[in-house]
């Protein structure tokens, strides 16, 4: 067996069906009294609900979060946190309102509690990302990780399904880069592939489910495997995967889950010689033949995106987008090659399947 280090951090889950109604309790075991709950604007009747649960400890409700948090929304949050004289935040809703909490967290060290509503797994990382001037700076810091984390299932029934496929393929991308990660270990890989497997079984039955407890069994599992995707990205590194997807999201402002679901066949593609082990026991995972050939099927199979053109990205800013790839190049098995890197973004643009 290879050497490996393994970090555990302390993070409290609760998961299950109607957990969300237990967020009074999470906030007093963390020992709150004044929390700021957070939002989308779309997502403020959530926020109202979680509000309402908290009762006095709610001081106030900042529903501005959006994607990739620009400076100016985290820096306006954090001016309303400190003038209500907020403790903690309590961050309902996916990728972009855990991401607003991890910049509270950062800036004013409060402690976060997240519910999240889709698969974006961000709940379960130290990670956090800020857009300034069209360029997303990524970093990782102990502090901005949630305290505690509810999954409530619930809350994902009346996620649409075109978020629910390109939010859970995301996710799913976590842990398949997380098997080729350069510091990875043996319990990453064990959540990786459970979580790949749980994934890729959850997002067809969403897709093909007619009767009502099949759908919930399959939100479930696809809660589940969010959670254990999440929870490798938190415990190792990442590659040209997420690089790649940084740059397109903060410099581009293509969305998130999308930009992740259209690139993850690719850069699989680009690694596959590299991490053959890695790509097997992606391909296992999924029932696939092939890593990349597998995550495309799946893409294609439950109606997700499959070209940066169907997202917006235009094909003449393919060139800015490798040339900023290039840039602050992250460990990957296969160097980063100017060449191929703008290939597998004309192919990612055109939603090419991988051979």
């Amino acid at each position: 067996m290879n050497p490996f280090q393994y970090s555990a951090r302390a993070q409290r889950v609760v998961f299950g069906a109607g957990t969300i109604r237990q967020v009074g309790e999470e906030v007093d075991a963390l020992g709150a009294s004044s929390v700021l709950v957070l939002s989308t604007p779309e997502q403020r009747p959530l926020a109202e609900r979680v509000a309402d649960l908290l009762g006095a400890r709610a001081v106030g409700i900042f529903d501005r979060a959006v994607m990739h948090v620009p400076v100016e929304t985290a820096r306006a949050a954090c001016s309303t946190a400190f003038e209500l004289g907020a403790d903690s935040v309590v961050a309902i809703g996916g990728g972009s309102t855990t991401g607003l909490a991890k910049a509270i967290a950062l800036e004013m060290s409060l402690p976060a509690l997240a519910i999240p509503t889709t698969y974006a797994g961000s709940e379960m990382t130290a990670i956090y990302g800020l857009t300034d001037a069209g360029l997303k700076r990524t970093g990782t810091d102990v502090k901005v990780l949630p305290r505690t984390v509810i999954y409530d299932p619930e809350l994902t029934y009346s996620l649409p399904l075109a978020v629910s496929v390109t939010s859970g393929i995301n996710a799913l991308a976590h842990a398949a880069e997380g098997l080729y990660a350069h510091d990875r270990n043996p319990v990453s890989d064990l959540m990786a592939r459970e979580g790949i497997r749980a994934i890729a079984a959850a997002l067809p039955a969403l897709v093909a489910g007619r009767k009502t407890a099949v759908l919930h069994a399959a939100r479930a599992e696809a809660l589940y495997g969010a959670w254990l995707c999440g929870a490798v990205l938190g415990s190792v590194g990442v590659a040209l995967h997420h690089k790649l997807c940084h740059t397109l999201g903060g410099s581009f402002n293509l969305p998130h889950a999308e930009t992740h679901t259209i690139i993850l066949p690719h850069a699989l593609a680009y690694n596959a010689k590299a991490a053959p082990a890695a790509m097997a026991a992606i391909a296992q995972a999924m029932g696939a033949e092939g890593a990349a050939q597998g995550a495309f099927d799946l893409a294609r199979r439950t109606g997700a995106p499959l070209g940066l053109q169907q997202i917006g990205m235009r094909e003449d800013e393919l060139d800015k987008a490798c040339e900023i790839t290039m840039q602050n190049q992250y460990p990957n098995p296969r160097p980063l090659e100017a060449v191929a890197i703008r290939e597998l973004l004309q192919h990612a643009w055109e939603g090419r399947r991988p051979v």
